[in-house]
């Protein structure tokens, strides 16, 4: 089995041996390179093209969440996990913004780390038990200012994507703020398209903004 290639990136050197010495027992991982600021990070992953870069927040330079979107931007093929000590919910949507496919806190668990990095690896989306608490409590409270009466055949999640479809984002950018894969979020597209009988994207964002969706700030 091929190995899942990581970059680490972190200012602080303790850290990133603490994180070497930990994927480098492990079968099916290993470190490709280390760098200690955003600007070098984005430099690297352009240079070894890992499979899953482990991203600090603060760091000088540039911060983690711009290298994360320069990355994404740059490699889309590159998971990006976020390990912070920030749980802060600007912090996390702002990962989830950059593009993050993965968020865990430092000092969790070496099984929340390691999965993170399997499941981003494998093109998911994960959180760390305490970020994902935080993210659904936000999601089922927005949900509940969606209008349920406007499409009734449509299931929550269905009602979820067709929002953010009414605020004009894209495939990609659903997945991400939902947390899922973008052939997820395909899927459920084709679903909302049959059950409101419309044919393309532009006639479903008009009948979701006719009934009152895609107006929430974001």
């Amino acid at each position: 089995m091929t190995p899942v290639r990581v970059l680490v990136v972190d200012d602080h050197q303790l850290f990133r041996d603490g994180v070497r010495a930990l994927l480098g027992s492990l079968p099916g991982t290993e470190v490709v390179g280390e760098a200690s600021s955003g600007s070098e990070a984005v430099e690297l992953v352009a240079a070894l093209l890992p499979d899953v870069v482990l991203m600090d927040v603060q760091m000088p330079d540039m911060s983690g969440l711009e290298a994360t979107r320069r990355v994404v931007a740059t490699h889309p093929s590159v998971g990006v996990v976020i390990v912070t000590m920030f749980d802060d919910d600007e912090t996390v949507f702002a990962a989830m913004r950059a593009g993050a496919r993965g968020y865990v806190l430092k000092g969790a668990g070496q099984d929340d780390l390691t999965r993170a990095i399997d499941a981003v690896a494998r093109g998911e989306a994960i959180y760390g038990p305490a970020v994902a608490g935080r993210i659904l409590q936000f999601f089922q409270a927005s949900r509940a200012d969606l209008p349920l009466d406007a499409f009734p055949d449509l299931t929550d999640r269905e009602r979820e994507v067709l929002d953010l479809i009414a605020a004009g984002m894209a495939n990609a950018a659903i997945g991400r703020r939902l947390g899922i894969t973008e052939k997820t979020v395909k899927n459920h597209v084709s679903n909302i398209f049959s059950k409101l009988h419309v044919t393309d994207r532009a006639q479903a964002m008009l009948r979701a903004r006719d009934a009152g969706y895609g107006q929430r700030e974001r």
